[in-house]
């Protein structure tokens, strides 16, 4: 019942063709991303309590309001980073939209619902982030959440991009496509390794004299060493898949992949490295955050491409022959 009616109401709107489908789905995958940076912008400037109550900015008012106690600025970064997600939630009723009214296939549909889902989910977190007062473990997993939000979205365009009546084809063998799990799941190390780092380091996200925010309380250099190994292993697999790869034959797009792939967790590394010897000044950090988005992006687009939905080829009919 419901879904005929959400049916009906997406056939109001204009039929999206398949290059339209795959503009919103890259917004999406933007968006999700985006708001992970800004959330390192609002902990590096300390604003992660410039509204510190949720889902209103202050009690009895959803906006920014003149309050002593917490400064201008910080009240409009927070506010800023909050607005934003009105425009993921927008983002991702739009592609909902878009490919139920284009009635695309049931796998499709199950990822573009993941987008309006997932963004509830991390309102949530953000929300208990702001109440238990920027706790350095709600932090951690709200930037953990953010991650799989772009890795699903990546898969998700990955998904509208084929077509409904493909046939799936592995494009590589089974041994590689294991060796891309491993280093997916070393890359999932990396990152909560990397908000360990972040949990016992100087950018709480709030300054308060009064009411501190508590840290994790383990030596900083010691996870920045964890973390640091963990990136060499993410590394070291993913060159070892690029030779498997180059061994076996590798179309066009999965080799433009590996090389993106490689050259942004490089990147990443060297960003790593200014941070830990200047002293991780709040700049870098939205930098490390964006390109650790980036990576996960990478990451599953590399997957997806392993794995994908060709067009069935076309059959010619064989020419009736004449009676003899």
């Amino acid at each position: 019942m419901l879904s005929r009616a959400f049916q009906r109401l997406a056939d109001l709107f204009p039929m999206p063709s398949l290059r339209v489908q795959r503009l919103i789905a890259f917004v999406v995958i933007l968006t999700q991303a985006g708001i992970s940076v800004t959330g390192a912008v609002v902990r590096v400037t300390a604003s992660g309590l410039g509204c510190p109550t949720w889902p209103q900015c202050f009690p009895g008012s959803f906006v920014p309001t003149a309050v002593a106690e917490v400064p201008v600025l910080h009240q409009i970064v927070e506010f800023s980073n909050r607005m934003l997600t009105f425009v993921v939630t927008l983002a991702a009723a739009a592609i909902v939209l878009a490919v139920t009214r284009a009635r695309r296939r049931r796998q499709v549909l199950l990822y573009a619902w993941l987008m309006p889902g997932g963004t509830v989910v991390q309102a949530v977190i953000g929300g208990i982030t702001v109440r238990s007062g920027l706790l350095w473990w709600t932090v951690a997993v709200h930037l953990l959440a953010s991650m799989v939000m772009v890795w699903l979205a990546v898969l998700m365009y990955a998904k509208i991009s084929e077509p409904d009546d493909g046939v799936d084809t592995v494009q590589v063998p089974k041994p590689l496509r294991l060796l891309t799990i491993l280093s997916a799941v070393a890359l999932m190390g990396t990152l909560i390794a990397g908000t360990l780092v972040t949990g016992a380091g100087p950018h709480a996200g709030d300054k308060s004299i009064e009411k501190p925010v508590e840290r994790l309380q383990v030596e900083i250099v010691t996870l920045v060493h964890l973390h640091a190994e963990l990136l060499v292993a993410y590394l070291a697999l993913l060159v070892g898949l690029a030779c498997g790869l180059a061994a076996v034959g590798m179309n066009r797009a999965i080799r433009a992949r590996v090389i993106v792939l490689i050259a942004l967790v490089c990147s990443q590394a060297l960003v790593g490295l200014v941070q830990y010897f200047t002293d991780v000044p709040g700049a870098l950090v939205a930098v490390h955050v964006g390109g650790a988005a980036a990576c996960t992006a990478a990451t599953a687009a590399l997957w997806a491409s392993l794995r994908t939905r060709e067009p069935v080829p076309a059959t010619v009919d064989e020419p009736v022959g004449q009676p003899a």
